[in-house]
């Protein structure tokens, strides 16, 4: 809620005066915070209303009815974290505060709810063999195989649009004819698709050099074999919001090491560890690029999204991680592909 700040209230003023600054605010509920803005608790309509049916009146203190133990977000918290708790404890809005009780903010349920248009452009790196999948893909290219009642591909640009994107482009090279059959134009999905198209493979940054027209906002960039419910509107907004040049979906891979892993010196054993779970945090596919990041790539030539990074770093430009903590499935292998079938009609339907 961008006008949170005009909830601000005092534990002193009466329930009166709260009451004029919910509707003034716009709000269902005040925040209750001291002299240094640390939430003490919030007050609704409701609370008040009951505060009434005990016994007090509109000029007894906010403090006298508010609920002291809210729920709250703490700042930084993921999106989709915040959405589940607000479905899970049926609130509209929910305090947002620092690890010293600080209010920074007011998350409304609605904010979560509403769409609006994005005018970053969505770049969709669809030209690649899917090698891994070769079986499927012979005849297929990979963004086109049906994952649960339509193409990856489809379910990709889906979740974009529900999000506001409408400006797409497709970089496509092996067996492009089928997604260009299918997509068009883009206007019997209510967006605009253009596409790049690769007369040899550049990579997963190098159809960006092919562009026709240089963006004014940042970019999305995505690999075409991933399905998520990330939030790429709050994505971009983080990166934004932190001045980055670059910024790289991440998440956490676990791999367990099958064996018992011994920890020797000299030839003396210190210790055994059975069948240790290591982590690592890895890309996911996906990311928020500024314009001027796209003068780094080398025009028609074959050149990875790693590469750029690497070199945004050499010239000393900001490269950020935005975490991806929802679901997040990469269809590169046989047993992805299956599970994806598996879980499309529970996720995406």
């Amino acid at each position: 809620m961008k006008t949170w700040e005009r909830a601000l209230i005092a534990p002193e003023m009466t329930l009166r005066e709260a009451l004029a600054t919910i509707d003034r605010a716009g709000s269902q509920m005040a925040l209750v915070v001291d002299a240094e803005r640390r939430l003490i608790g919030t007050l609704s309509d409701g609370d008040a209303r009951r505060g009434l049916l005990k016994g007090l009146t509109l000029t007894d203190a906010v403090s006298a009815a508010m609920h002291t133990n809210p729920t709250v977000a703490k700042a930084g918290d993921n999106r989709h974290s915040i959405l589940a708790t607000m479905r899970q404890r049926g609130l509209h809005q929910m305090p947002v505060v620092t690890a010293n009780g600080i209010v920074v903010g007011l998350e409304v349920v609605d904010d979560f709810l509403t769409t609006p248009p994005r005018e970053n452009w969505v770049v969709i790196m669809a030209g690649g063999l899917g090698s891994r999948l070769e079986q499927l893909t012979r005849e297929t290219p990979k963004p086109m195989l049906r994952v649960g009642t339509r193409p990856l591909l489809e379910t990709i640009v889906r979740g974009f649009a529900a999000q506001g994107f409408h400006r797409f482009y497709f970089a496509v090279n092996y067996k492009a004819d089928q997604i260009e059959r299918h997509f068009g134009d883009g206007s019997r999905f209510g967006i605009d698709i253009r596409y790049l198209r690769e007369d040899q493979r550049l990579g997963t940054a190098g159809a960006l050099s092919l562009l026709p027209e240089a963006p004014t906002q940042p970019i999305v960039v995505t690999n075409a074999d991933l399905l998520t419910k990330e939030d790429f509107g709050y994505m971009l907004d983080q990166h934004t919001a932190s001045g980055a040049d670059a910024t790289m979906a991440v998440r956490e891979y676990e791999m367990q090491v099958p064996f018992g892993v011994v920890r020797e010196r000299d030839g003396h054993i210190e210790a055994i560890e059975e069948k240790p779970v290591q982590r690592f945090i890895v890309s996911a596919g996906v990311y928020a690029i500024s314009p001027h990041m796209l003068e780094l790539v080398p025009r028609a030539t074959f050149f990875d999204m790693p590469s750029l990074f690497d070199l945004a770093a050499g010239q000393g430009l900001r490269a950020r991680c935005h975490r991806i903590e929802g679901y997040w499935l990469d269809i590169g292998r046989l047993p992805d592909y299956e599970r994806a079938n598996l879980e499309f009609d529970e996720v995406f339907q």
